[in-house]
């Protein structure tokens, strides 16, 4: 099923059973997705729905931080059920093992040493996990093997 036929269905439910959280969580995707294409004059497939959803994700992980400093844990509570609402949009998420594989794959291909080569090597990696994990993750452990 598409992701547009997919957000549409899950806000009908979300109506019916009164889910505040993931209707909102699901019109904030719905409206972004119409702006895009507005904007764009395109129909957004789900390959775009997904890198929508994967940049309110790491919005909202930023926002956590200053929920934090903030110290407030209604806002930290909240914003972490709209990231598990939203994650479920995605493919499933790669684990670190995964990622670690890919990363040495791609260091091999490209033959990276140095930080300096973190530009071509994040090229040859984000394809391969877009919308699968967070790129400050694939970021920390790309660092492990650059020196």
């Amino acid at each position: 099923m598409p992701l547009q036929q997919k957000l549409m269905d899950d806000l009908k439910d979300s109506m019916k059973s009164k889910n505040k959280v993931k209707k909102n969580v699901v019109t904030m995707v719905r409206a972004a997705i119409k702006q895009r294409e507005v904007d764009e004059r395109i129909e957004l497939d789900d390959t775009d729905i997904i890198d929508i959803i994967a940049k309110q994700i790491k919005q909202k992980k930023d926002s956590i931080q200053d929920f934090e400093k903030g110290n407030r844990q209604d806002l930290i509570d909240l914003t972490n059920e709209e990231i598990k609402i939203l994650l479920d949009y995605l493919p499933p998420q790669l684990s670190d093992a995964d990622l670690e594989s890919i990363v040495k794959d791609a260091i091999e291909q490209s033959g990276a040493q140095t930080k300096k080569d973190l530009g071509k090597l994040m090229a040859l990696i984000m394809p391969k996990v877009k919308g699968k994990a967070d790129g400050k993750q694939v970021n920390q452990i790309v660092a492990k093997y650059l020196h």
